[in-house]
């Protein structure tokens, strides 16, 4: 499995982090809008997703399953990607083999520094969050922490209010 380097934020504003991407030489890349789709997991591991991902209206569509520990801090998620060619058929068969937990919509900006992906989410029900993932790729663990923690200080994501949990347990807590 591959392996990220993950932070969350709620923020009262979005507008504001603008000027921390211009000052962190972060680059644009596009906004979508996504239905992520979480499905019940029966296992013992540490807190086990899966998720089929809609992207802007089903022209691509990803499940991904990952294992993250529900913290605050940041934290290191293990996961795999699969691209769906038929995300109609594979909705309809694991929501009657698995249930559906809760279903996530929001727009999302993705923005990138290095290895960084830098996440701008308006989240329905939910309001605006800043998600970082500093990808373990082709950089030693020690240079992902510290690209990591650079985007941090930053984007000073040590002013918000940072969030535990998956946006599907956000959504199943104020239900």
């Amino acid at each position: 499995m591959a392996t990220n380097l993950e932070f969350k934020a709620q923020c009262q504003s979005l507008e504001s982090f603008y000027p921390r991407l211009a000052d962190l030489n972060a680059t644009y890349h596009e906004t979508v809008r996504q239905i992520d789709t979480y499905f019940y997991v029966p296992s013992e591991k540490c807190q086990p997703r899966l998720k089929l991902r809609e992207i802007d209206e089903i022209t691509e569509a990803w499940l991904i399953y990952y294992e993250r520990p529900n913290m605050e801090a940041s934290r290191y998620s293990q996961y795999q990607l699969c691209e769906i060619v038929n995300p109609v058929t594979l909705k309809a068969f694991l929501t009657a083999a698995l249930g559906i937990k809760a279903i996530v919509k929001k727009q999302r900006e993705l923005w990138m520094f290095n290895h960084t992906r830098i996440h701008l989410d308006t989240v329905a029900d939910l309001g605006q969050f800043v998600e970082l993932e500093t990808v373990f790729h082709g950089q030693t663990k020690t240079e992902a922490v510290n690209e990591h923690q650079h985007v941090k200080t930053i984007l000073r994501l040590d002013t918000t209010d940072p969030v535990a949990v998956s946006y599907s347990d956000l959504i199943v807590q104020r239900s």
